[in-house]
């Protein structure tokens, strides 16, 4: 019998079956295309400013999506240069066709048996305690297929309708049918689905672009990669292009608003506000004359040109006539039609930590259909829930990251208890923590935390212990080598308008040795040496926070507990909080409207209820949700 059946096969599946197989679960893949696993639905790339934190965190847990960015690269950028490293994020173009290529050769090396079938419906049961358990899923061609476990991981397509102008049909994705009969199986149970949105633009034909009027952007000459290990780029590196709209360009999207399906209200589900259509950025910013637009190569092989930033779903005249109107593109051709997206998806608040659904045991979700946007953001939610689902299987227990452990730990964390009311998308501004949560710690935070249920082998975990130990060498190196005047190199790091890689370069050579492993390792432990030395001050503070933080985490809210009817708590705080049930005083804390004086309210209240039951304040004894 299957131990873990996950239902997808975009970001968020392909991460969940990988995690499931790495933990030992026997695991399946149920998708519609065999051949769509891993495919890049809307913009080929990986990675930015709190994303590429959560790629190099899912590679830190043995993930696949580093990896296959590193491989199939076109273009490495380091975002944020300008400011700390807290806050800097790598992005890679890569290669749409490549991309997913290895994806699947990833995913046949794996245990992994890939069915291709649509689920139509979920085989439930009844269970005293008034939840359904999940046994399995019921396929349109080939019936009932049993697992212990089910992860949900269906992307854009449940219930996806697509939008071009005054046209709308089903589908999932362009040419790819929409899975229909799962959303209305899933309402049928009880489920709440809510509706979001989502667009790509239009693509180009390279050869009708006048590449002479646009500016070309070119990726870093010293490449950062998502893994470590990754040495160069494997595939040539090519440029992307920058043009700029004009206001005849915002003419032509003003007049056809009302043939827009998300302007006219054909379309419901609300859309990402970070990454609005075209026509929405153009009415919202009336005053601007123009905006930047990048031309990005979709592979090296193919002829289309991917125009970010100018997401839409006007008719294809419309599109075309705006284009048109934008110096360098007179003579675009678009070779594919921008369009929208809409879809359903459950509602974070309706799943546990662990991505268990609250209603359904045994079911869990991950991805778009959680209400999430992005590459990054699905693929680290699947990894996650692809290890709890694989846990259960096996009778073990959870598996919960903090948020002062990564960005998977906020992610996860927010979605369960502050909920949405637009697609999630990971910023660096979401972590607390964020100058503990920088992209060079993430195997330092996670590798034990993947061997401890192992998702990543015990050697991972034991080669981020060794480069611990080089940092902490390192630290020590510059806190003792002299910089002239009574000064250490330490203090030199100190001083903000110290260059670190020219400071580092007057260790000789002979220190460096000290350190051990190869000279590309040691120049890292001292860079990443120094840039701590730099925020000291600033680590500490956060880390202290994070502790008290931790501490708030022994003190859970005792299973069953009732937050209706407690005196001192508006109606409205015990509302959110009969919501969300959260389990412990933090997440009750960083719901909407929580009050710092309403949560001293509720933490007399749980302490009462602990000293009722003979469990002491502060321990995290005792029965929790």
């Amino acid at each position: 019998m299957l131990e873990v059946l996950v239902i997808g096969g975009g970001h968020a599946g392909l991460e969940a079956a990988a995690a499931a197989a790495r933990v030992g679960a026997r695991t399946a893949l149920v998708t519609l295309h065999r051949e769509a696993i891993g495919r890049l639905s809307c913009n080929p790339a990986i990675g930015g400013v709190g994303k590429g934190h959560l790629v190099r965190e899912v590679h830190a847990l043995g993930g696949l999506m580093g990896r296959l960015a590193d491989r199939t690269g076109i273009q490495f950028r380091l975002l944020n240069t300008s400011r700390g490293p807290a806050v800097q994020g790598p992005r890679a173009q890569v290669d749409r066709d490549h991309y997913p290529r290895e994806a699947q050769a990833e995913l046949a090396s794996l245990p992994v048996e890939v069915i291709e079938d649509e689920v139509v419906g979920l085989l439930l049961e009844d269970r005293a305690d008034g939840r359904s358990a999940c046994l399995g899923v019921e396929l349109r061609e080939a019936g009932p297929l049993r697992a212990r476990t089910v992860v949900l991981a269906s992307g854009t397509f449940l219930g996806g309708v697509l939008h071009v102008g005054e046209e709308a049909r089903e589908g999932g994705r362009r040419g790819e049918r929409a899975a229909s009969a799962l959303p209305r199986s899933l309402r049928e149970r009880g489920i709440p689905l809510g509706r979001f949105k989502t667009g790509t633009p239009p693509r180009l034909r390279r050869e009708s672009i006048d590449w002479e009027r646009t500016r070309v952007q070119e990726g870093d000459a010293e490449p950062t990669f998502f893994c470590p290990e990754t040495r160069a780029p494997l595939l040539p590196q090519v440029p992307c292009h920058e043009v700029q709209t004009t206001p005849e360009a915002h003419a032509v999207i003003l007049a056809n608003l009302d043939r827009s399906p998300m302007m006219a209200g054909r379309i419901t589900g609300r859309g990402p506000r970070y990454c609005p259509s075209f026509e929405e950025k153009v009415q919202r910013f009336r005053d601007r004359d123009s905006h930047s637009l990048i031309l990005e190569p979709e592979a090296l092989e193919s002829e289309l040109i991917y125009v970010n930033g100018a997401s839409t779903s006007l008719p294809a005249e419309a599109q075309e006539a705006f284009i048109r109107c934008i110096p360098g593109l007179e003579r675009a051709e678009i070779a594919q039609l921008g369009y929208a997206v809409e879809y359903d998806y459950l509602s974070p608040g309706e799943v546990l930590p662990s991505l268990e659904t609250r209603r359904i045991a045994g079911l869990f979700v991950a991805g778009q259909a959680l209400g999430t946007t992005g590459y990054e953001e699905a693929a680290g939610l699947g990894l996650v829930a692809g290890a709890n689902a694989a846990l259960q299987a096996q009778g073990r227990p959870s598996w919960v990251l903090g948020r002062q452990e990564g960005y998977l730990g906020v992610l996860v964390d927010d979605l369960v208890t502050r909920g949405l009311d637009e697609p999630y998308r990971m910023f660096t501004s979401r972590a607390e923590h964020r100058l503990l949560l920088g992209i060079d710690s993430a195997d330092l935070r996670l590798a034990h935390r993947g061997a401890e249920i192992g998702l990543v082998p015990e050697t991972a975990a034991a080669e981020a212990a060794e480069r611990a130990g080089r940092l902490a060498r390192a630290r020590e190196l510059l806190l003792a080598l002299p910089a002239g005047r009574g000064r250490t190199l330490a203090d030199e790091c100190r001083r903000p308008e110290t260059e670190l890689e020219r400071l580092l370069e007057r260790i000789p050579a002979e220190h460096h040795a000290e350190l051990g492993g190869e000279d590309r390792e040691r120049r890292r432990s001292l860079r990443e040496a120094g840039q701590g030395l730099r925020y000291a001050t600033y680590l500490q503070r956060q880390q202290r926070a994070a502790e008290r933080l931790e501490r708030g985490r022994r003190t859970p809210i005792p299973a069953g507990f009732a937050f209706q009817g407690l005196p001192g708590l508006s109606v409205e705080i015990q509302e959110r909080l009969e919501r969300a049930q959260p389990t412990n005083l933090d997440q009750a804390a960083r719901l909407p409207g929580m009050t710092p004086a309403a949560l001293q309210v509720l933490d007399a209240h749980v302490a009462r209820a602990r000293r009722e039951s003979g469990v002491p304040r502060g321990t995290d004894a005792g029965p929790t949700v």
